[in-house]
């Protein structure tokens, strides 16, 4: 039996919790955080092993157990894997995400249109989607994206850089703004996939794993899809396709947004249509910066444009380093129209107090021709 999805304000709800610290290689290696207030954990580890792959030699990968009574010690996850430059991770890979660390699997891939404004095309292709910005035209280029799960025992140690709840949706009852989210999902890109390989029949602790996959030792990767994953899949495909990325970068800090359509509900003899979108700020530079505020122009197919200032985002004030490039988080946002648009900037503080902006790119909301019903296949 499947655990009914979470309730919690603006879709979020508190993450799980346990576990420990993952090991990632030397390239874009965060620095461990305190764990629970307390001091800061050593370095996380990996060490050389027998030849794999290309002549290449294998990176055992080792994690801090906080379970062993003992106390604190190394414990094997697994070997790394040559990463793939070309083709797609199929279901049931494991892999550690290469910016915030933590150990996750393949669930299935997406295709989507990656709108990026820092590669721009002096003409649009005829027949490809544009979405401009000043006199810039983008077109899309196809990109792999990935839904995966995410181990419940990293969470706590992420949950400071991004939120382990990217997917929620709309309830199936009068309240129009009650929404609901899935915990420990994630859509990854394919170049964050540090991929490995592990001999632990259960490697990573999600209450979904066991339900959507099993282990099949004549595989590769040797966990594979049961039936309730491909059920799950196609119920629930509208709420969880993602099909556009867009992706901008001002003063060496990169936002990328993915925006989602969840519905429409009826409210007060209206329609309200419903949208989540996805923002990731990533600095590409050592300066360490902080977010401050945020500004929102979101425009209505009838007509209304509305303006939307605030401090920080989520309620956070994130500090973007080296040593933590990363912030992601999810956020919503309705209209009374069945499509819009929206762009924006976010204010960033130097260490010696001065200002940027720092731009969003704009991205249309739109709406679904077929009208959508609630998800399902949530429950066994």
């Amino acid at each position: 039996m499947l655990r009914t999805p979470r309730k919690g304000a603006g879709g979020r709800s508190p993450g799980p919790s346990g576990g420990g610290r993952v090991a990632v290689p030397p390239r874009r290696r965060p620095r461990p955080r305190p764990v629970g207030g307390r001091s800061r954990a050593r370095t996380p580890r990996t060490r050389r092993g027998a030849a794999s792959g290309a002549g290449a030699a294998a990176a055992m990968i080792f994690f801090f157990s906080r379970n062993h009574p003992e106390g604190k010690v190394l414990e094997t996850v697994g070997v790394f894997e040559v990463p793939k430059q070309q083709g797609k991770y199929e279901t049931g890979q494991l892999f550690l995400h290469s910016i915030f660390g933590y150990r996750g699997i393949v669930l299935f891939p997406w295709q989507a249109r990656l709108y990026d404004r820092d590669v721009v095309s002096s003409v649009t292709e005829k027949g490809e989607n544009a979405a401009g910005h000043g006199s810039k035209e983008v077109k899309g280029k196809t990109h792999t994206y990935y839904q995966v799960l995410i181990d419940a025992r990293d969470c706590p140690h992420i949950s400071q850089r991004s939120q382990t709840e990217a997917v929620t949706f709309l309830a199936n009852h009068d309240d129009s703004r009650a929404l609901y989210a899935i915990p420990g999902l994630d859509y990854v890109s394919h170049e964050d996939i540090l991929p490995y390989t592990s001999t632990d029949q259960v490697p990573i602790q999600h209450e979904l794993f066991e339900r959507f996959l099993m282990y099949d030792q004549a595989k590769v990767p040797p966990f594979v899809a049961r039936d309730t994953l491909c059920a799950w899949q196609e119920k629930n495909h509208p709420w969880l396709e993602l099909s556009d990325v867009h992706r901008e970068t001002t003063e060496n800090i990169r936002v990328t947004v993915i925006p989602f359509y969840m519905g429409m509900r009826e409210a007060q003899n209206s329609h309200v249509y419903w949208w989540r979108y996805c923002i990731r700020l990533e600095n590409l530079n050592n300066e360490v910066v902080q977010l401050r505020e945020r500004h929102w122009r979101i425009f209505s197919l009838s007509g209304t444009l509305e303006t939307v200032r605030g401090r920080g985002v989520v309620g956070r004030e994130p500090v973007l380093s080296k040593e933590q490039p990363a912030f992601q988080y999810s956020s919503h946002v309705s209209l009374q129209a069945s499509s819009g648009h929206m762009w924006g900037t976010f204010r960033f503080e130097r260490p010696d107090g001065s200002h940027f902006d720092v731009r969003i790119p704009p991205f249309s909301l739109e709406s679904n021709k077929d009208e959508k019903t609630p998800p399902s296949g949530l429950h066994w």
